[in-house]
């Protein structure tokens, strides 16, 4: 009888646990669309970023626009976990990392490289 307590126990636990984690699953619906990132304290002073992502099948995909350009390229690599959004691309001739975290519903923020802040907001 203690036994059948014990797993009992046991799997409302693990259930629980599934409960409270359910709610911090990605969520790609956030960060679908387009945002205007500014890039704070570069050695070339504050700079904006034009991005977009979308998600096709479950897989995000990152896109940018570069100074100057006139079309989008599209990002290395944009991975969701949670409320954050890491990405890596090639922007004037130097691999960069970007790592964006939900604020509100239409703004973000994080970093460049770890070494610059970044804010993002979205594109209405």
């Amino acid at each position: 009888m203690n036994s059948n307590k014990l797993i009992l126990s046991g799997a409302l636990f693990m259930f629980s646990l599934g409960l409270a984690f359910a709610g911090h699953m990605p969520s790609p619906e956030y960060f679908e669309g387009k945002w205007n990132v500014l890039i704070k304290g570069t050695p070339h002073g504050d700079a904006v970023i034009p991005i977009r992502f979308e998600t096709v099948d479950g897989k995000t995909t990152g896109y940018f626009i570069e100074e100057g350009a006139a079309e989008e390229k599209k990002m290395d690599s944009a991975i969701i976990s949670g409320d954050v959004i890491n990405t890596s691309f090639t922007i004037s001739g130097y691999d960069v990392t970007l790592s964006l975290t939900k604020v509100d519903e239409d703004n973000s923020k994080g970093d460049l490289m770890g070494m610059f802040d970044a804010e993002g907001s979205r594109v209405k």
